[in-house]
């Protein structure tokens, strides 16, 4: 027997022709509380070792306009790219409507590290400390992000027996995995539990770049397992090996935090860090 799919309009106030959505407010939110979190971490001096927190109140307040255009550029222009390149060519302004959907977190994580990259230039900071305070708050986003898919009843999972499969409108008659609540829980929940016993019990943030290691790693492998219950969207080819485009997208992550965990446990802590 099927759950079924709880009826939460995706609209939360509509006034005339303006929309309130749970998705924007959960992009909203995320970055809100990202910003509150990362502020907390840099108050925290001891955390951070003799090298001391990457940057200070002022900078933060400056990084956040910085990322958020990451999110929404990246998010944006990687969902085209990735998944639907042929807007370029059928419908070029489609792809400036980004209040229509169709955001890619790869596509967002690649806007976040041009972004940050930009602004250590700018500002002649260490890019591996400040990766690592940027990413311990990224599942803050990652979790309402995906509640919200949850609530819009999009990104559902492959048909399943199992007690919890459920019922989506749009998705046909048969259970499915509530796949987008696995990766609140792996990506989001499970994730921000990692990198908090990495910050604040490991003292990892004494070791650049291990944190942000860890958060390229969790994630790659986490969303990689979801990738194997989650229906692929209908245009998508079909990979060799079994393979999805989230899969494919997500390897490198997983590539390129190993290097900076390996970089940063080689490095060791500065003197005098805990």
């Amino acid at each position: 027997m099927a759950l079924p799919f709880p009826e939460i309009d995706p609209v939360l106030i509509q006034i005339g022709p303006v929309a309130i959505r749970w998705y924007a407010l959960a992009y909203i939110a995320g970055i809100l509380l990202a910003w509150r979190y990362a502020a907390a971490l840099i108050r925290q001096q001891a955390l951070w070792g003799a090298r001391g927190a990457p940057v200070d109140k002022s900078g933060l307040e400056d990084l956040v306009l910085w990322i958020t255009l990451g999110i929404i550029v990246g998010g944006r222009l990687g969902h085209v790219l990735f998944y639907t390149p042929t807007l370029i060519l059928t419908d070029p302004i489609e792809v400036l409507r980004v209040w229509n959907g169709g955001m890619s977190f790869h596509g967002g994580c690649l806007g976040v590290l041009v972004a940050v990259a930009m602004f250590v230039r700018r500002r002649g900071l260490d890019i591996f400390s400040l990766g690592d305070m940027v990413c311990a708050v990224v599942p803050i986003g990652l979790f309402l992000g995906r509640i919200a898919n949850f609530i819009n009843g999009e990104l559902w999972g492959r048909p399943t027996d199992l007690p919890w499969g459920m019922v989506f409108p749009g998705a046909g008659a048969e259970p499915r995995h509530p796949s987008q609540i696995y990766e609140a829980l792996l990506e989001g929940l499970l994730l921000f539990v990692l990198l908090r016993w990495a910050t604040h019990r490991a003292g990892l943030l004494s070791r650049p770049g291990v944190t942000a290691g860890l958060f390229f790693v969790g994630y790659g492998v986490f969303r990689s397992l979801v990738e194997t219950v989650r229906e692929p969207d209908f245009y998508m080819p079909e990979f060799p090996l079994g393979m999805t485009m989230g899969m494919i997208l997500s390897l490198p992550m997983v590539i390129f935090g190993a290097w900076l965990i390996r970089r940063g446990l080689a490095q060791g802590p500065a003197a005098g860090a805990r």
